[in-house]
């Protein structure tokens, strides 16, 4: 479990018991109240069962090594829950081979990056409902809650978690299936916000003809939309935030990493023969970002920055 995610239970009271391979943040959620652990088979042991083991790790080798290590250790009712960004057919299989000996299996698409010990985190959960159920106190804790954001005019005959900011969304892998097509999406969104403000910069280059030249105050621009414009949201608040702490952007080189669930969420499109001709296209323009950078890609790697905490990766030479 991160850091700020183990925070967040500690400040509600819960009991958190953390492995870390840095000893160093181990040290440091002690100090704060959490037990810590060696290892898997420590942290193990100072969990009462049922216990509930959340891994944090990225998606693929880390998070089926730390699966196969857990699996060994945990009893029969005990519970895993994959917080990461693992592949929805990963989820599906391994809680398939985990039920072999009894252990729990949750996929728990988590969202809310850096800020999330502060704002919460938005959970997409999968697995079998009773024990999402069991283990309903770790998500409410996590979740931002209601908070000011009032339920969407005709909610009130719904009877849902989604207002708290977690829902359970099905059987195994659905949580992360959910996820995958949220990040799709986000790539999409902050691929139309980057390009529109590559135009507006644009709007003053010398060979455009006279009298039709703007020297847009980008930072200003981005500001105003977050009050009462129809374009209002988190991303663009973020944006806003990266444009007047930088408004050239030049600490970023516009080279943009993409994580695993853009190209997820398109393969899913090919299965289903659904078009996503936009979030194909902003996951093609992730992959162009690392031959040629515009300001297009300053802003999508500034936003990255802002919600994740992402720093560039530059290829080796």
């Amino acid at each position: 479990m991160g850091g700020n995610m183990a925070r967040r239970l500690m400040r509600e009271k819960h009991e958190v018991v953390v492995y870390d391979r840095s000893a160093e943040a181990i040290h440091a959620l002690e100090k704060e109240g959490a037990a810590g652990a060696k290892d898997y088979a420590e942290l193990v042991k100072k969990l009462n069962p049922p216990r509930a083991v959340w891994l944090m790790v990225p998606a693929g080798a880390p998070t089926e090594e730390s699966v196969e290590a857990l699996k060994s250790l945990l009893e029969s009712g005990d519970a895993i829950i994959d917080g990461g960004n693992s592949y929805f057919k990963d989820d599906i299989r391994r809680s398939r081979a985990l039920k072999e000996n009894g252990i729990h299996y949750l996929d728990a698409g988590t969202s809310g990056g850096v800020w999330g010990i502060d704002r919460g985190y938005c959970l997409m959960i999968g697995g079998d409902r009773e024990t999402v159920e069991r283990l309903e106190p770790i998500f409410a804790t996590l979740a931002p809650g209601q908070g000011n954001t009032l339920p969407s005019p005709g909610r009130e005959k719904f009877k849902s978690t989604a207002e708290q900011g977690y829902l359970y969304c099905g059987p195994s892998g659905a949580g992360h299936f959910v996820k995958m097509i949220h990040n799709g999406i986000e790539y999409g969104l902050m691929q139309a916000y980057a390009e529109g403000f590559d135009i507006l910069r644009g709007a003053s280059l010398d060979a455009l003809p006279d009298g039709y030249r703007y020297d847009f105050n980008l930072p200003d621009v981005a500001e105003l939309w977050r009050r009462g414009s129809v374009v209002g949201s988190w991303l663009l608040d973020l944006t806003a935030m990266a444009l007047a702490e930088d408004p050239n952007l030049d600490r970023f080189t516009g080279f943009v990493q993409d994580s695993g669930e853009g190209r997820w969420t398109i393969q899913a499109a090919i299965d289903q023969a659904v078009p996503a001709e936009v979030l194909s296209a902003s996951l093609f323009t992730r992959f162009r970002s690392r031959k040629e950078h515009t300001f297009a890609e300053k802003v999508l790697s500034a936003m990255r920055n802002k919600f994740g905490g992402h720093v560039e990766s530059l290829p080796m030479e």
